[in-house]
């Protein structure tokens, strides 16, 4: 492939390796970036002379910011005016299939989550077989900042969360590092930035068996000879903030929840930023937050991503992505007029509609397995 393919697909030895290559954006997600990375690790699985993959994002700043929500607000429906194109779909379907895909590849995934990792790239990471962190890894699922929620499995993994981290991640999108990732359950092993390439050479000349315990375990080993010293790894968010998260949360209603965070008095600058994005953050979007954690507690992977297939083209149709994406990315003002404005004027009956599924006939991703 070129240079200019959004995707760089390369062989080091038995390494497959693909490249998000669109490093002025963040390496953010397009159709054609998730329907290149699908058709090779279909193409791979296949191939015996491929002992293991290898994804990561070109440049230095990001292994993937999150989905191309700027074709997602061109192709989503206004308030007052619903509906949005087939692309929505499409998008979501193709994306929901290849994280499935990741989740359940029978060849070892090595993800190098380096820089910024949110929303679509935590998709990407969060199914891998080996989730690697670094000191300059930054994770948020900050989608109630656009009128999403958080996707992606994120029904799956943020209820595997300790305690109720994951319910206060989903609802003011905080940023976390490579030590909470590890703490969390979204990563592995925390290696130095600098040891990637020495990683990625390793990897290429490790003899691979085609059985897949033995192959995942000569990748581990591999992984865990360049591990950062734990002196070295970051100062933790989550886990030092543990108690005060279980207190914010401690409420049996999502309001009550809300009021708790949103009113957090103390000093502390982290917990100050995630109770400021709750908010400014969409209404609705908190409501989804709560019920999709509720629902999908006791729900396998494919129903969870089938469920947030239904939300995701839902919020793209009823004005809440279109009204987000506007106020942060397109006229920039930072000032959403969010439909209801309220967390108290968020109807029950608004809710369910977003859990409804729009389409007529089966669900596009009812075949996972």
């Amino acid at each position: 492939m070129t240079q200019e393919s959004p995707v760089l697909v390369e062989r080091q030895g038995a390494l497959g390796k693909l490249t998000l290559n669109l490093p002025k954006a963040l390496n953010a997600l397009n159709l054609d970036m998730i329907d290149i990375l699908a058709a090779q690790l279909d193409a791979w699985e296949q191939d015996e002379s491929v002992g293991c993959i290898w994804i990561d994002g070109a440049g230095e700043k990001a292994l993937c910011a999150g989905g191309d929500v700027v074709a997602l607000h061109r192709e989503s429906g206004s308030y007052g005016e619903q509906g949005a194109s087939r692309f929505v779909q499409d998008f979501f379907t193709h994306e929901y299939r290849l994280d499935y895909r990741i989740h359940t590849y029978s060849k070892p995934i090595v993800v190098w989550g380096n820089g910024i990792v949110m929303g679509g790239g935590i998709g990407i990471m969060s199914g891998a077989s080996h989730r690697i962190v670094t000191e300059s890894t930054r994770m948020a699922m900050p989608e109630i900042t656009i009128g999403l929620f958080p996707d992606v499995g994120g029904s799956w993994f943020l209820n595997r969360m300790p305690g109720r981290t994951g319910l206060f991640l989903g609802l003011t999108g905080a940023q976390f590092n490579g030590t909470d990732a590890l703490y969390c359950g979204m990563a592995d092993r925390l290696l130095p930035s600098d040891a990637k390439q020495a990683l990625i050479d390793k990897l290429a000349v490790l003899e691979f068996a085609g059985g897949d315990q033995q192959d995942h375990a000569r990748v581990s080993r591999a992984v865990q000879s360049l591990e950062l010293d734990a002196a070295d790894h970051p100062a933790p968010n989550l886990r030092e903030h543990y108690d005060v998260i279980q207190q914010l949360t401690d409420a049996a209603t999502l309001p009550e929840v809300y009021r708790d965070i949103v009113g957090y008095s103390g000093e502390d600058p982290w917990l100050q930023r995630a109770a400021k994005t709750l908010k400014a953050g969409c209404p609705l979007t908190a409501w989804i937050v709560w019920e999709q954690l509720r629902r999908a507690r006791h729900m396998s992977l494919a129903q969870v991503l089938q469920m947030e297939l239904a939300l995701a083209m839902n919020m793209c149709s009823n004005g809440q992505v279109k009204e987000g994406v506007r106020a942060l990315l397109i006229d920039k003002d930072r000032n959403p007029q969010w439909q209801p404005a309220q967390i108290d004027e968020v109807t029950a009956e608004q809710v369910e509609a977003c859990f409804v599924e729009p389409w007529e006939g089966e669900n596009p991703l009812a075949n996972l397995e």
